[in-house]
Parts: C-alpha cells; structure tokens; sequence
C-alpha cells in the first residue's frame, strides 16, 4: 500500500469536501419535519398494535376475569 504524508492527506481530504453537496437550510428542515412526522405516525401504529395485542393475549389467557 503506497504511504501518503500527512501534507497530501490534508489535500486529498480538502479536495473531497469541496465536491460535497451539503443540503440548503430549507431541506434541513423539511427534511427534520419528515422525521418528526413519521415517528409520531410509527407511534401511534406501535401504541394500537401494542392495544389489539395485549388485548388478544388476555383473552386468550383468561386473565379478564
């Protein structure tokens, strides 16, 4: 493997951040609202299926009564 020195490293790694596309302050934020979103929405999912499930469980167990 071909040793580079710590000067070119520096380069290379200045040369690959500049053809970075980094995401506007607007996508940030859509981007952040999205997530926000669907973790709320994987809640509420989780929150009913957790109900239903526990529900059949103790019917199946008799433990209702």
């Amino acid at each position: 493997m071909a040793k580079t020195n710590p000067i070119e490293f520096m380069q290379e790694v200045g040369a690959e951040t500049a053809k970075v596309v980094w995401p506007t302050r607007r996508e940030t934020a859509i981007t952040t609202v999205m997530v926000f979103v669907f973790v709320f929405v994987a809640c509420v999912f989780f929150f009913f299926a957790d109900m239903i499930l526990r529900t059949a469980v103790t019917l199946v167990l008799g433990l209702g009564q």
